[in-house]
């Protein structure tokens, strides 16, 4: 990200030295609200995750209409698809 360049320019994000000691309710505050920002990360990525997948299920040919498929076997259509349309443009 944004934070990576920044530091690679020798720049440094303002705040404590490195050598300042921390209290303990400080770093569990921080430990806490890293967890939580990582959580956060994780919840949304999976949302897109999922979000990706029920745009795949969409467009993918099933019978019966109504039957949803677990994500690896969305994938495993979804490839298996893919190659047997690749078969029939190439043998056409």
């Amino acid at each position: 990200g944004r934070g990576v360049l920044r530091r690679a320019e020798g720049k440094r994000r303002p705040g404590r030295s490195r050598g300042t000691p921390r209290t303990a309710e400080t770093a569990q505050r921080l430990k806490r609200s890293r967890r939580l920002k990582a959580n956060n990360r994780e919840r949304n990525r999976m949302h897109n995750l999922n979000a990706a997948l029920d745009a795949l299920r969409d467009v993918l040919p099933t019978f019966p209409e109504d039957a949803k498929l677990t994500k690896i076997e969305t994938l495993r259509f979804a490839h298996n698809y893919i190659w047997a349309l690749t078969e029939t443009l190439r043998l056409a």
